[in-house]
């Protein structure tokens, strides 16, 4: 299968595989699993953060995040298409009592920040309290649009002169330092907390890092332990991560530069619009305009009866993601299939 639904289908290379055989473990409760302890150090690194804390998924990440800065009854502002309003179950209401405030993401995945600081509370007994914003980079449903470092230094400098805390989303936050060629260390600089998936476009297998000053990410350990996450010798995933650091980032660029070209050819192929500006990133979003006869549902049928499996947004707009296992060769047999079907 040409596998286009998502980045997260992505599977370990050899060199991971071999890294993953060959990994030292330890019981990480205990923080003895020096695999799991370089994957952290060097996390925290690159990120130029003091620490970091390896979690089984990104969704565990942003709840760990939220939970070790914000009590029961505080308000956290993020943009209404932000992956912690609308894919992470309500943990943070669920699990922490903390209220989302939600402001429109604009089409290039910014708040406006003269909304963000209306919506700061003031100190009033009336008021949940405002504690934390959470922006998104790259920005999912926006595009897979990478959030500049101007922006988000704006965000923090406004966040933190009002007493509150920022904490980036960074699933794909590499993704975003190669496309604006800067690293994620810029990018994150003046966040309080980060998190970033190892497991996307960065093919491990399994797990995400939450990296920020070594008080919060000692707060962090402790709810990790509380929702399940504490793994015991987990080492042998970790490995595959350091691989992922090491080397996947750079090559990023390809899965961008590919999706592009696919873009630039479905672009031409009538009963196809590219939605959103995209691809900014690796990720296009495209609409069948209603002159297409053939159901969305049958579209992906037909797709999928050639090998190709693509994901489904909304009514008629899909969403194609490129990553490692996407060749040249894959982008030119997905064109050739969509002009087939739509004639």
């Amino acid at each position: 299968m040409i596998d286009l639904r998502s980045d997260t289908v992505t599977k370990p290379t050899e060199e991971m595989r071999k890294a993953m055989t060959l990994a030292e473990v330890g019981d990480d409760v205990y923080g003895e699993d020096p695999s799991i302890n370089a994957l952290q150090e060097l996390a925290a690194e690159m990120l130029g953060k003091e620490a970091g804390i390896f979690v089984p998924s990104g969704t565990m990440g942003n709840l760990v995040s939220v939970l070790a800065n914000c009590e029961r009854g505080d308000e956290v502002i993020m943009g209404t298409k932000g992956h912690t309003f609308l894919f992470e179950g309500g943990g943070i209401s669920a699990l922490g009592g903390v209220f989302p405030h939600t402001l429109t993401n604009q089409p290039d995945g910014t708040i406006n920040l003269q909304e963000i600081e209306h919506a700061i509370r003031s100190n009033d007994d009336h008021h949940p309290r405002s504690r934390m914003v959470i922006l998104e980079n790259t920005h999912n449903r926006c595009g897979g649009v990478p959030i500049s470092e101007k922006y988000t230094n704006e965000v923090a400098t406004l966040a933190h002169n009002k007493g509150l805390l920022l904490h980036i989303d960074g699933a794909r936050v590499f993704n975003a330092a190669i496309a604006l060629n800067t690293s994620a260390e810029n990018l994150t600089r003046n966040a309080d907390s980060v998190t970033f998936c190892l497991s996307k476009g960065l093919c491990a297998p399994v797990g995400s890092v939450v990296c920020g000053s070594k008080d919060f990410i000692k707060r962090c350990k402790k709810i990790r332990k509380q929702l399940g996450g504490g793994m015991r010798q987990a080492g042998i995933i970790a490995a595959a991560g350091t691989v992922a650091l090491v080397s996947m980032v750079n090559r990023l660029a390809d899965d961008h530069q590919r999706a592009r070209e696919l873009s630039s050819k479905l672009a031409l192929v009538k009963g196809l619009r590219i939605d959103m500006g995209t691809p900014y990133t690796n990720m296009i979003f495209l609409s069948m305009e209603e002159t297409v006869r053939i159901s969305p549902l049958e579209l992906l049928d037909r797709l999928k009866d050639e090998g190709i499996l693509i994901g489904k947004v909304d009514n008629r707009q899909f969403r194609l993601v490129t990553h490692y296992w996407i060749s040249d060769e894959d982008i030119s047999k997905v064109v050739c299939a969509f002009q087939e079907i739509i004639k």
